[in-house]
């Protein structure tokens, strides 16, 4: 076994990140190349993934890719097979989340008995789809290696029902409901972890689900502080918070784990 802290690096390591320019992705590529992995920096964007991956630590790379298209997919795979040779890690980050153009009509529009199909489809098609993908074309570079690590960003929302309440504004009116796309498409993950890691097992590839909680991100105070009440540590996390877990996943130092769903949440489905 490799002696601490040998056992958390990724020296020489190529970890692909999807949506990968978004505040928790761009912590993932961070913590993965300060571990010492190149990094593929992967969004729809290619200008700013190239200039993202350019200012990280390590031998990086920006590849502008729509997981949702296969033919996308597979371009990535060719791009990072000619550059490095190898796919070590996979971190399946992308994902959608609801946003609604006119916040005054958002509670209306967020309601499940109104919710727009349009936006129902796009979540699957990023967060299931893409997920799906992203592990079929890169994944099996890695069952054919014998060696590799998927990480599947999903949720707390993927383990419990969201609860309307926080989204309550201090004088009583609604200011949007959690829709059912996002923790329906990240209860897809967890189970498609599940799937993965039983059929992959015997190739030597690990994959494993990361579910985080909120993260504070200039949201409005009456939600942060709902958030925060309903966490046993009392706060939202911070965009740095997950960098331990991820690593920790990616690592050697989580070898005997596949199939699990490691939270990470202040405590929020402790209670």
């Amino acid at each position: 076994m490799d002696k601490f802290p040998e056992i958390f690096s990724l020296k020489n390591k190529v970890a692909v990140v999807t949506g990968a320019l978004g505040l928790i992705g761009k912590n993932h590529c961070e913590a993965l190349a300060e571990a010492g992995a190149n990094v593929v920096v992967c969004d729809l964007d290619e200008s700013k993934c190239t200039k993202f991956a350019s200012d990280l630590k390590e031998n990086s790379m920006g590849v502008g890719t729509d997981i949702t298209k296969k033919e996308s997919v597979l371009k990535l795979k060719e791009n990072i097979l000619k550059e490095f040779k190898s796919i070590d890690i996979l971190v399946n980050n992308a994902a959608i989340n609801d946003m609604f153009e006119n916040p005054q009509a958002a509670a209306e529009q967020s309601k499940f008995e109104n919710y727009p199909f349009n936006l129902w489809q796009k979540s699957l098609d990023v967060n299931v789809t893409g997920t799906f993908l992203c592990s079929q074309i890169l994944g099996s570079v890695m069952a054919k290696k014998g060696k590799g690590s998927i990480i599947n960003i999903a949720s707390t929302y993927g383990i419990t029902g969201p609860d309307q309440s926080l989204y309550l504004k201090p004088n009583g009116t609604q200011s949007f409901y959690k829709s059912a796309a996002y923790p329906v498409t990240k209860g897809a993950v967890i189970s498609f972890t599940r799937f993965l890691a039983a059929y992959w097992g015997n190739k030597g590839v690990r994959v494993n689900t990361l579910s985080p909680g909120g993260v504070e991100n200039e949201q409005d105070e009456y939600f942060i502080s709902n958030y925060s009440k309903k966490t046993p540590l009392g706060r939202m996390a911070k965009p740095t918070d997950y960098k331990g877990a991820l690593i920790f996943l990616a690592s050697d130092a989580s070898d005997y784990m596949t199939g699990a769903n490691l939270i990470v949440d202040g405590g929020w489905t402790a209670w």
